[in-house]
């Protein structure tokens, strides 16, 4: 059995109070939604401009605990690498800069001219048309303007983006998705969310949030979840619901769901526990399949390190539930819990989402 790595998603609830979208390009104009809600433009924007062959990029994955910066080659090698805590706030978008800074500094002249673009990826809501972290209850910011800072910075275009949908598209398009049209990914740890893709194309919606399937109601006696609904899928199997759930039927203090996948073998207990949240997964995830049939489902994040014991139950627990469309395969990412980073990356390298 593999071991499960530290959960590394970042789900996040909102405030109380949209061929592949070239989502995080320059040039789109922003429409508002009745609600306030900043919507994405219909209209298309331009094509980013293409880098050299010899271009390096530079990537920064932001989480809610530590910040992750690459710098890299067509190739994917690396060329600075660096990982800073993440500090509360806003003060969290100077130490972005900084480490920036550092990675920068750390080629040589000659290399540092070939740095033709960045990307950020940033958790929690975030309106890549104005160039806002909306809102992150993690970290702890609202509505801060990114706006040209990093561009001004580091001297060269810079893309925000949200961290799952570049995760989600680096798993789809470079990862294990590659080659299919149709794809559900699932970024599993702290929280549950992902992205999907259907016919080809990244889905998303008029403001750019990618899908929150945490946030699927399944338990209608279930626990409460911090987003104010009971029972969403988020409540029985993210890690942090996994560990909390075997504590409570067993008494006993675990340090994470990476303790309890390592019992699965031997401890009924365990077992139970593991069988419950695969279970809500799969009822949360099964609308979706009735509604778009993807091809696949990809599992990352950290709790995908559990691997064949959580994607085999999975893909008998989604296919139990069928009865008009065929159960898709149920697969573990290629990137794991670097997908933010190598998407970053490759978001950079791509200049959009598509």
């Amino acid at each position: 059995m593999g071991v499960v790595q530290d959960p590394t998603a970042d789900n996040e609830v909102p405030p109380t109070s949209a061929a592949r979208p070239a989502a995080g390009t320059a040039g789109s104009t922003a429409a508002t939604h009745r609600g306030g809600t900043p919507a994405r433009s219909a209209a298309v924007s331009p094509q980013p401009d293409a880098l050299a062959e010899d271009a390096l990029v530079l990537g920064l994955d932001v989480g809610g605990t530590t910040i992750k910066g690459e710098i890299t080659d067509a190739a994917g090698t690396v060329l600075a690498v660096g990982t800073v805590l993440t500090p509360q706030g806003e003060a969290a978008f100077e130490v972005m800069g900084a480490l920036g800074d550092q990675l920068l500094a750390e080629l040589t002249e000659a290399q540092r001219g070939r740095v033709g673009r960045a990307a950020v990826v940033l958790p929690g809501i975030v309106d890549t048309v104005r160039s806002i972290a909306v809102f992150s209850s993690n970290v702890g910011w609202r509505d801060f303007e990114v706006g040209n800072r990093f561009i001004d910075r580091w001297g060269m275009p810079v893309l925000i983006e949200h961290d799952v949908a570049v995760a989600g598209w680096a798993e789809w398009r470079f990862g294990a998705g590659r080659g299919y049209d149709n794809v559900c990914v699932v970024i599993l740890g702290t929280g549950i969310s992902g992205t999907l893709s259907v016919g080809g194309r990244l889905l998303r919606s008029s403001y750019g949030q990618v899908g929150e399937y945490g946030h699927i109601p399944v338990r209608a006696d279930g626990l409460p979840c911090p987003c104010g609904n009971t029972g969403c899928v988020e409540t029985v199997a993210s890690g942090a619901s996994i560990a909390r759930a075997y504590t409570r039927r067993t008494g006993r203090e675990i340090s994470g769901a990476a303790e309890v996948f390592a019992l699965v073998d031997t401890d009924t207990d365990a077992k139970a526990v593991l069988a419950d949240a695969v279970d809500a997964l799969a009822d949360g995830l099964i609308g979706i399949v009735h509604a778009a049939c993807p091809e696949l489902i990809i599992l990352g994040g950290g709790l995908a390190g559990a691997g064949a014991a959580l994607t085999e139950p999975l893909h008998q627990a989604i296919a139990d539930r069928l009865r008009l469309v065929p159960a898709p395969h149920v697969v573990l990412g290629e990137f794991g819990a670097r997908a933010g980073l190598t998407g970053a990356a490759l978001f950079a390298r791509q200049g959009a989402l598509g």
